[in-house]
Protein backbone atom coordinates (compact mmCIF):
# COMPACT_ATOMS: atom_id res chain seq x y z
CA UNK A 1 0.00 0.00 0.00
CA UNK A 2 2.79 2.34 0.56
CA UNK A 3 4.43 1.74 -2.51
CA UNK A 4 1.31 2.75 -4.21
CA UNK A 5 0.22 5.43 -2.55
CA UNK A 6 4.19 6.86 -2.96
CA UNK A 7 3.62 6.28 -6.87
CA UNK A 8 0.40 8.25 -6.96
CA UNK A 9 1.92 10.80 -4.88
CA UNK A 10 4.68 10.91 -7.02
CA UNK A 11 2.29 11.24 -10.03
CA UNK A 12 0.42 14.03 -8.88
CA UNK A 13 4.32 16.03 -8.25
CA UNK A 14 4.60 15.33 -11.92
CA UNK A 15 0.85 16.61 -13.19
CA UNK A 16 1.27 19.57 -11.39
CA UNK A 17 5.02 20.33 -11.44
CA UNK A 18 5.21 24.18 -12.76
CA UNK A 19 7.72 23.18 -15.20
CA UNK A 20 5.72 20.62 -16.80
CA UNK A 21 2.59 22.42 -17.25
CA UNK A 22 1.92 24.15 -20.65
CA UNK A 23 -0.34 27.55 -20.42
CA UNK A 24 -2.22 26.40 -23.23
CA UNK A 25 -2.85 23.19 -22.05
CA UNK A 26 -3.98 24.52 -18.52
CA UNK A 27 -7.43 25.77 -17.87
CA UNK A 28 -8.13 27.06 -13.96
CA UNK A 29 -11.87 26.55 -13.00
CA UNK A 30 -12.87 30.14 -12.06
CA UNK A 31 -16.47 30.53 -11.03
CA UNK A 32 -17.06 34.22 -12.46
CA UNK A 33 -15.47 32.57 -16.01
CA UNK A 34 -18.20 30.21 -17.85
CA UNK A 35 -16.23 27.86 -19.87
CA UNK A 36 -18.21 25.89 -23.04
CA UNK A 37 -20.52 22.94 -21.75
CA UNK A 38 -20.88 20.02 -23.86
CA UNK A 39 -24.19 19.60 -22.19
CA UNK A 40 -25.06 22.61 -23.54
CA UNK A 41 -24.29 22.21 -26.76
CA UNK A 42 -26.04 18.94 -26.92
CA UNK A 43 -29.60 21.03 -25.86
CA UNK A 44 -28.79 24.37 -28.57
CA UNK A 45 -28.53 21.05 -31.23
CA UNK A 46 -31.97 19.24 -29.84
CA UNK A 47 -33.75 22.78 -29.51
CA UNK A 48 -32.70 23.68 -32.98
CA UNK A 49 -33.63 20.45 -34.66
CA UNK A 50 -37.02 20.71 -32.69
CA UNK A 51 -37.66 24.09 -34.18
CA UNK A 52 -37.20 23.22 -37.62
CA UNK A 53 -39.02 20.18 -37.15
CA UNK A 54 -41.47 20.22 -34.76
CA UNK A 55 -42.87 17.48 -33.77
CA UNK A 56 -40.01 15.01 -34.79
CA UNK A 57 -37.31 16.17 -32.25
CA UNK A 58 -38.96 17.95 -29.65
CA UNK A 59 -43.01 17.23 -27.85
CA UNK A 60 -44.21 20.72 -28.20
CA UNK A 61 -48.22 20.56 -28.81
CA UNK A 62 -49.70 21.05 -32.14
CA UNK A 63 -52.80 22.88 -31.11
CA UNK A 64 -52.56 26.30 -32.57
CA UNK A 65 -52.73 28.10 -28.75
CA UNK A 66 -49.98 26.22 -27.09
CA UNK A 67 -48.23 25.79 -30.21
CA UNK A 68 -47.19 28.85 -30.68
CA UNK A 69 -46.82 29.70 -27.04
CA UNK A 70 -44.51 26.36 -26.63
CA UNK A 71 -42.68 27.59 -29.89
CA UNK A 72 -42.04 31.06 -28.31
CA UNK A 73 -40.76 28.81 -25.07
CA UNK A 74 -38.21 27.04 -27.50
CA UNK A 75 -37.01 30.15 -29.24
CA UNK A 76 -36.36 31.91 -25.64
CA UNK A 77 -34.03 28.95 -24.42
CA UNK A 78 -32.31 28.29 -27.37
CA UNK A 79 -31.30 32.11 -27.17
CA UNK A 80 -30.26 32.14 -23.51
CA UNK A 81 -28.35 28.84 -24.39
CA UNK A 82 -26.61 30.46 -27.53
CA UNK A 83 -26.02 33.72 -25.50
CA UNK A 84 -23.86 32.05 -22.67
CA UNK A 85 -22.37 29.65 -24.62
CA UNK A 86 -20.74 32.19 -27.09
CA UNK A 87 -19.78 33.73 -24.20
CA UNK A 88 -18.07 30.72 -22.59
CA UNK A 89 -16.27 29.90 -25.85
CA UNK A 90 -14.95 33.75 -25.64
CA UNK A 91 -14.04 33.29 -22.73
CA UNK A 92 -11.83 30.16 -23.99
CA UNK A 93 -10.09 32.18 -26.68
CA UNK A 94 -9.36 35.37 -24.69
CA UNK A 95 -11.76 37.62 -25.89
CA UNK A 96 -13.32 39.17 -23.10
CA UNK A 97 -17.71 38.87 -22.69
CA UNK A 98 -17.47 42.65 -21.09
CA UNK A 99 -18.66 46.19 -22.82
CA UNK A 100 -19.23 45.54 -26.61
CA UNK A 101 -17.96 41.61 -27.13
CA UNK A 102 -21.14 41.21 -24.58
CA UNK A 103 -23.52 43.27 -26.45
CA UNK A 104 -22.12 41.02 -29.95
CA UNK A 105 -23.03 37.90 -27.86
CA UNK A 106 -26.46 39.02 -27.31
CA UNK A 107 -26.40 40.18 -31.11
CA UNK A 108 -25.14 37.55 -32.66
CA UNK A 109 -27.23 34.73 -30.69
CA UNK A 110 -30.64 36.96 -31.74
CA UNK A 111 -29.39 36.55 -35.88
CA UNK A 112 -29.23 33.00 -35.28
CA UNK A 113 -32.27 32.76 -33.81
CA UNK A 114 -34.54 34.94 -36.11
CA UNK A 115 -32.58 32.80 -39.34
CA UNK A 116 -34.40 29.71 -37.97
CA UNK A 117 -37.30 30.42 -40.63
CA UNK A 118 -34.87 30.44 -43.32
CA UNK A 119 -33.30 27.52 -41.94
CA UNK A 120 -36.10 25.44 -42.04
CA UNK A 121 -36.88 26.42 -45.48
CA UNK A 122 -32.97 25.65 -46.41
CA UNK A 123 -33.13 22.07 -44.16
CA UNK A 124 -36.54 21.13 -46.32
CA UNK A 125 -34.66 21.46 -49.60
CA UNK A 126 -32.06 18.74 -48.65
CA UNK A 127 -34.89 16.80 -46.84
CA UNK A 128 -36.78 16.83 -50.68
CA UNK A 129 -33.30 15.91 -52.15
CA UNK A 130 -32.58 13.06 -49.83
CA UNK A 131 -36.67 11.48 -50.50
CA UNK A 132 -36.72 11.72 -54.04
CA UNK A 133 -33.26 10.65 -54.63
CA UNK A 134 -33.51 7.23 -52.59
CA UNK A 135 -35.24 4.62 -53.61
CA UNK A 136 -35.33 3.12 -49.96
CA UNK A 137 -36.61 6.50 -48.46
CA UNK A 138 -40.05 5.37 -48.07
CA UNK A 139 -41.79 8.59 -46.15
CA UNK A 140 -40.37 11.79 -45.07
CA UNK A 141 -40.80 10.75 -41.54
CA UNK A 142 -38.71 8.07 -41.60
CA UNK A 143 -35.88 9.87 -43.27
CA UNK A 144 -36.25 12.21 -40.41
CA UNK A 145 -36.51 9.34 -37.38
CA UNK A 146 -33.87 7.53 -38.67
CA UNK A 147 -31.21 9.29 -41.73
CA UNK A 148 -27.86 9.71 -39.84
CA UNK A 149 -27.71 11.85 -43.07
CA UNK A 150 -30.37 14.31 -42.27
CA UNK A 151 -29.46 15.11 -38.42
CA UNK A 152 -25.42 15.70 -39.97
CA UNK A 153 -26.88 17.97 -42.60
CA UNK A 154 -29.21 19.88 -39.82
CA UNK A 155 -26.18 20.39 -37.75
CA UNK A 156 -23.89 21.79 -40.52
CA UNK A 157 -26.52 24.06 -41.48
CA UNK A 158 -26.01 25.34 -37.66
CA UNK A 159 -22.37 25.50 -37.49
CA UNK A 160 -22.05 26.73 -40.29
CA UNK A 161 -24.38 29.90 -39.79
CA UNK A 162 -22.54 30.72 -36.31
CA UNK A 163 -19.25 30.08 -38.17
CA UNK A 164 -19.74 32.33 -40.76
CA UNK A 165 -20.93 34.97 -38.37
CA UNK A 166 -17.87 34.99 -36.44
CA UNK A 167 -18.65 32.58 -33.50
CA UNK A 168 -15.19 30.79 -31.85
CA UNK A 169 -15.12 26.92 -30.91
CA UNK A 170 -18.77 26.40 -30.75
CA UNK A 171 -19.31 25.69 -34.42
CA UNK A 172 -16.80 22.96 -34.09
CA UNK A 173 -18.38 21.52 -31.11
CA UNK A 174 -21.87 21.23 -32.92
CA UNK A 175 -20.09 19.80 -36.36
CA UNK A 176 -18.29 17.23 -33.98
CA UNK A 177 -21.15 16.04 -32.18
CA UNK A 178 -22.88 14.74 -35.69
CA UNK A 179 -19.57 13.78 -36.42
CA UNK A 180 -19.80 11.30 -33.11
CA UNK A 181 -23.66 10.52 -33.56
CA UNK A 182 -23.63 9.86 -37.37
CA UNK A 183 -19.91 9.36 -38.95
CA UNK A 184 -20.19 12.27 -41.06
CA UNK A 185 -17.59 14.46 -40.62
CA UNK A 186 -18.18 18.21 -42.25
CA UNK A 187 -16.36 21.44 -40.97
CA UNK A 188 -18.65 23.94 -40.36
CA UNK A 189 -16.78 26.01 -42.67
CA UNK A 190 -17.44 24.05 -45.81
CA UNK A 191 -19.89 25.82 -47.57
CA UNK A 192 -22.59 23.83 -49.08
CA UNK A 193 -25.45 24.56 -51.43
CA UNK A 194 -29.25 23.49 -51.43
CA UNK A 195 -30.84 20.62 -52.01
CA UNK A 196 -28.43 18.50 -50.83
CA UNK A 197 -27.86 14.51 -50.39
CA UNK A 198 -25.30 12.34 -48.45
CA UNK A 199 -26.70 8.90 -49.07
CA UNK A 200 -25.69 6.36 -46.06
CA UNK A 201 -22.88 9.09 -45.17
CA UNK A 202 -20.52 7.14 -42.91
CA UNK A 203 -17.18 7.87 -43.35
CA UNK A 204 -17.93 11.28 -45.60
CA UNK A 205 -15.21 13.90 -44.82
CA UNK A 206 -15.75 17.77 -46.20
CA UNK A 207 -12.63 19.50 -45.33
CA UNK A 208 -13.07 23.49 -43.89
CA UNK A 209 -12.84 25.64 -47.48
CA UNK A 210 -14.16 23.12 -49.45
CA UNK A 211 -17.46 24.47 -51.86
CA UNK A 212 -20.28 22.09 -53.18
CA UNK A 213 -22.82 23.50 -55.18
CA UNK A 214 -26.55 23.30 -55.69
CA UNK A 215 -28.10 19.55 -55.98
CA UNK A 216 -25.16 17.41 -55.25
CA UNK A 217 -25.22 14.21 -54.13
CA UNK A 218 -22.76 12.49 -52.35
CA UNK A 219 -22.35 8.75 -50.91
CA UNK A 220 -20.76 6.81 -47.99
CA UNK A 221 -16.62 7.11 -47.33
CA UNK A 222 -16.23 10.29 -49.78
CA UNK A 223 -12.99 12.60 -48.97
CA UNK A 224 -13.12 16.18 -49.94
CA UNK A 225 -9.81 16.54 -48.38
CA UNK A 226 -6.65 18.67 -49.10
CA UNK A 227 -3.57 17.46 -50.92
CA UNK A 228 -1.03 19.89 -48.77
CA UNK A 229 -0.65 21.98 -46.32
CA UNK A 230 1.93 25.22 -46.94
CA UNK A 231 3.93 26.71 -44.05
CA UNK A 232 5.01 30.00 -43.39
CA UNK A 233 8.70 31.60 -42.84
CA UNK A 234 9.30 29.41 -39.44
CA UNK A 235 7.40 26.59 -40.76
CA UNK A 236 4.58 26.68 -39.31
CA UNK A 237 1.21 25.38 -41.12
CA UNK A 238 -0.72 28.43 -42.29
CA UNK A 239 -4.46 28.07 -41.55
CA UNK A 240 -7.78 29.10 -43.35
CA UNK A 241 -6.16 29.19 -46.75
CA UNK A 242 -8.32 27.69 -49.51
CA UNK A 243 -7.25 23.91 -49.83
CA UNK A 244 -10.15 21.78 -50.37
CA UNK A 245 -12.26 20.96 -53.59
CA UNK A 246 -14.76 23.20 -55.18
CA UNK A 247 -17.55 21.00 -56.53
CA UNK A 248 -20.06 21.95 -59.46
CA UNK A 249 -23.32 21.95 -59.60
CA UNK A 250 -25.53 18.55 -60.01
CA UNK A 251 -22.86 16.61 -58.85
CA UNK A 252 -22.73 12.82 -57.94
CA UNK A 253 -19.74 11.53 -56.38
CA UNK A 254 -20.15 7.38 -55.24
CA UNK A 255 -18.56 5.87 -52.50
CA UNK A 256 -14.89 5.87 -51.18
CA UNK A 257 -14.05 8.09 -53.70
CA UNK A 258 -11.32 10.45 -52.65
CA UNK A 259 -10.96 14.50 -54.36
CA UNK A 260 -7.78 16.33 -52.93
CA UNK A 261 -6.89 20.14 -53.37
CA UNK A 262 -8.04 22.95 -54.56
CA UNK A 263 -9.59 21.57 -57.52
CA UNK A 264 -13.27 22.07 -59.93
CA UNK A 265 -15.19 19.23 -60.33
CA UNK A 266 -17.91 20.99 -63.15
CA UNK A 267 -21.44 21.00 -62.85
CA UNK A 268 -23.29 17.54 -63.90
CA UNK A 269 -20.22 15.98 -63.46
CA UNK A 270 -20.45 12.00 -62.18
CA UNK A 271 -17.55 10.61 -60.18
CA UNK A 272 -17.25 6.83 -59.65
CA UNK A 273 -16.53 4.53 -56.85
CA UNK A 274 -12.87 4.10 -55.41
CA UNK A 275 -11.34 6.76 -57.30
CA UNK A 276 -8.85 9.10 -56.31
CA UNK A 277 -8.42 12.92 -58.16
CA UNK A 278 -6.13 15.12 -57.84
CA UNK A 279 -7.07 17.59 -60.65
CA UNK A 280 -9.57 19.56 -62.20
CA UNK A 281 -12.72 17.90 -64.04
CA UNK A 282 -14.43 20.11 -66.97
CA UNK A 283 -18.17 19.83 -66.63
CA UNK A 284 -20.50 17.04 -68.01
CA UNK A 285 -17.75 14.67 -67.42
CA UNK A 286 -17.99 10.64 -66.29
CA UNK A 287 -14.90 9.67 -64.11
CA UNK A 288 -14.95 5.65 -63.76
CA UNK A 289 -12.52 3.27 -62.33
CA UNK A 290 -11.65 0.31 -65.32
CA UNK A 291 -11.17 -1.97 -62.91
CA UNK A 292 -9.78 -4.10 -65.68
CA UNK A 293 -7.03 -1.89 -66.89
CA UNK A 294 -6.57 -0.43 -63.13
CA UNK A 295 -6.75 3.26 -65.00
CA UNK A 296 -9.38 5.51 -65.01
CA UNK A 297 -11.29 6.86 -68.24
CA UNK A 298 -13.28 9.48 -68.73
CA UNK A 299 -15.49 10.07 -71.04
CA UNK A 300 -17.99 13.33 -71.61
CA UNK A 301 -21.67 12.69 -70.90
CA UNK A 302 -24.35 12.39 -74.00
CA UNK A 303 -26.29 15.92 -73.64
Amino acid sequence: MKQINEALTSTVEALTAPGKLHANLLRRHDERIALPSAVAVDEIIELSRGLVFPGFFSENEQDDMSFSFGTGLLVAKLHKLLLEQIKACNNIVGVSAAGNDKVEAKALATEFVTSLPALRDELHKDLSAIFHGDPAALSVAEIIYSYPAIRAIINHRVAHRLYVAGVKILPRMISEHAHRETGIDIHPGATIGHSFMIDHGTGVVIGETAIIGDRCRIYQGVTLGARSFPTDESGSMVKQLPRHPIIGNDVVIYANSTILGRVNIGDRCIIGGNIWITESVPADTTVLQAHAENRLTCHRNKQ
